[in-house]
């Protein structure tokens, strides 16, 4: 389905069922939590989150500075300033594609397609040895960090562990947006699993080397 959605351009890739906190301090971003406020509906305030793929601001080369496929976000909890700043919660609902952006506005409008997850029947038996990766990953940071760390309850849906685990690990940015561009959820979790493989062999090669740390996000399935 192609819809219109006010777009949040940011430095960062954000999963679905990811909650994160944003500071809203640019005028145009201001405006755009303004316009989701009047939204009587708490379900309907909606937009989208794409990463920029170079610089800070999208400025007049529009679509060709950011990723195209991003997060369909839902404002969930709200505190203003007396100065017109805000602080906000989001989380994530589902992945979107983004064709066309228009910055003529007060704030940034995509031109979106929202993206389902297919079902992959291979999904299950790559959840689990992806996540048999992940507690030996999980077992060598904590000797190297000497003791115990990213200590999440994973989920048992194969869709939403492929997110849980994309938020709880250290990737970067190319691979956080190779993850979200997945076609599935078995290919997400056959990519998890080898970023997880190619740290273990990077840690055993240089013992001391801190690989990883535990995301500041914290995830969500709703």
């Amino acid at each position: 389905m192609t819809i219109r959605m006010p777009m949040f351009p940011l430095n960062t890739v954000v999963f679905p069922g990811v909650t994160t906190p944003l500071h809203v301090f640019e005028d145009r971003y201001r405006e755009l939590v303004r316009h989701l406020l009047a939204e009587d509906d708490p379900t309907r305030r909606l937009f989208g989150v794409t990463a920029i793929r170079e610089g800070y601001e999208v400025g007049d080369r529009g679509v060709q500075s950011l990723h195209t496929t991003g997060t369909v976000m839902q404002l969930t909890e709200v505190e203003r300033y007396d100065d017109g700043r805000f602080d906000i919660e989001v989380v994530g609902r589902q992945r979107l594609r983004l064709h066309e952006l228009d910055a003529s506005g007060p704030f940034p409008v995509g031109v979106v397609d929202l993206l389902e997850e297919p079902d992959t029947p291979e999904a299950e038996a790559e959840a689990h040895r992806t996540v048999a990766t992940f507690e030996t990953y999980r077992r060598r940071v904590g000797e190297l960090r000497g003791g115990p760390v990213l200590s999440v309850a994973l989920p048992r849906d194969p869709t939403y562990l492929s997110w849980s685990l994309a938020t709880t690990c250290l990737l970067t940015l190319p691979e956080r947006q190779s993850l979200l561009e997945a076609s599935d959820t078995a290919t997400r979790l056959a990519l998890l699993r080898r970023s997880l493989v190619n740290e273990l062999r990077a840690m055993k090669a240089v013992p001391s080397l801190p690989a990883t740390d535990v995301a500041r996000t914290r995830w969500n399935p709703n």
